[in-house]
């Protein structure tokens, strides 16, 4: 097989960026070692800051969205007992999120790829990425018991940390950065109407919380618990009981409860590697960065990957210049590290650490004093969340 673009991943990062090749008129393949239904039901992200939102119109891919998706016009910090909205569009000039889940995407690119795309693999696992620093990169790979190769102009890695695409990067010119917490987060699916119209971030003595939502009848939650912790350790009642307590406030706003359908502990951890680029390959999303979910920008850093990368192909296409091409990781980890701060800030600002001083909680509540009672810093939170502009 041979393609100009090979694409390691069918995630949200590896099918947009078929989108956006195909909508310029570049031919690419997709592997994807899983099938199409896990692809489709795996849980993970589910808020899209406004350039994603954005960029999926443009490609065609936002139709089900808008008519599907909750806008979000800003989100609630609660920390000893009290209520401050953040107020996405006054701040920012008009931006916003939106709720949608990441299968939700999937499915809608998984659809378009299908029906209008090149080559959608499936059940196709990539086992390496060879000749990375030659004009004639090659992917071998597995598809129906039978090991082929894929001979592309340029690879593409959005196969995630565990994949081979940053294994084809030599150690010798490889540098990360990783910091790993403490704690993880409990989350929950749960069959009961959110209890509130927006997000709710807490801070509490006992720990983090979260109220989110997947659609207006599927709530979503977590709770801040110690790194390690079995979801199945925790009953349904003692969950509920916990997040009532973080949750609460002074004015009686009460927490709705509904049947969990299930529940599941995510660690949380930041890393980068740097370069993103070797040669004719270049990492996208969790194969080059990961953040810690308090921010929620996981996808949209993916998704602000592989819009940097379809720019800089089309231009090299349109005038034969491979400035763009060559500044891929450059512009790419300008926006990475905006991101791991602007996560880090979250996280620190809403979680108690286990060996957390008197003194480092006052300070906690005086972070979050001040995003209550300065317009300053409660934009740059908003502008922040609401997404950093695409290189």
């Amino acid at each position: 097989m041979r393609t100009t673009v090979g694409i390691i991943g069918a995630g949200p990062a590896g099918l947009l960026l078929a989108r956006l090749l195909h909508n310029a008129g570049i031919d690419s393949v997709v592997l994807e070692s899983r099938d199409r239904a896990y692809v489709e039901h795996r849980q993970r992200a589910g808020i899209l800051e406004q350039g994603t939102v954005d960029v999926l119109r443009a490609a065609g891919a936002g139709e089900r969205m808008d008519r599907e998706g909750l806008r979000h016009d800003g989100i609630e910090l609660r920390y000893a007992k009290k209520r401050h909205r953040v107020d996405f569009p006054a701040l920012t000039g008009g931006r916003s999120v939106m709720v949608y889940a990441q299968t939700e995407v999937c499915k809608d690119l998984i659809a378009l790829q299908l029906k209008e795309g090149g080559p959608l693999l499936f059940e196709a696992e990539a086992l390496a990425v060879e000749g990375a620093d030659t004009g004639s990169p090659r992917v071998r790979f597995r598809h129906e018991g039978v090991e082929d190769v894929l001979e592309c102009d340029y690879v593409v890695g959005c196969d995630g940390f565990w994949g081979v695409a940053r294994k084809a990067v030599p150690a010798a010119l490889s540098r990360t950065f990783e910091r790993t917490y403490p704690f993880g987060w409990l989350g929950i699916l749960a069959d009961v109407p959110p209890s509130h119209d927006e997000l709710v971030y807490a801070h509490h003595d006992r720990g983090f919380a979260l109220l989110s939502m997947r659609t207006p009848t599927v709530s979503r939650l977590y709770l801040q618990v110690p790194e390690g912790t079995d979801a199945e350790a925790w009953r349904d009642e003692d969950i509920w009981a916990e997040l009532e307590r973080r949750f609460e406030t002074a004015d009686g706003w009460r927490l709705q409860r509904g049947p969990i359908t299930q529940k599941s502990v995510t660690p949380m951890r930041s890393y980068v590697h740097e370069p993103m680029r070797h040669g004719r390959l270049f990492l996208a999303g969790d194969a080059a960065h990961i953040v810690p979910p308090t921010g929620a920008k996981g996808l949209n850093l993916a998704v602000g990957d592989v819009v940097t990368f379809a720019r800089a192909l089309t231009y090299e296409k349109e005038t034969g210049s491979a400035e763009l091409l060559d500044a891929y990781s450059a512009t790419c980890l300008g926006r990475v590290w905006q991101a791991e701060r602007f996560s880090y800030d979250m996280t620190t600002l809403l979680h108690r650490a286990p060996d957390a001083t008197a003194f480092e909680d006052r300070l906690q509540l005086a972070r979050l004093e001040r995003l209550a009672s300065s317009r300053a810093a409660e934009t740059d939170l908003a502008e922040g969340y609401t997404g950093f502009p695409f290189g």
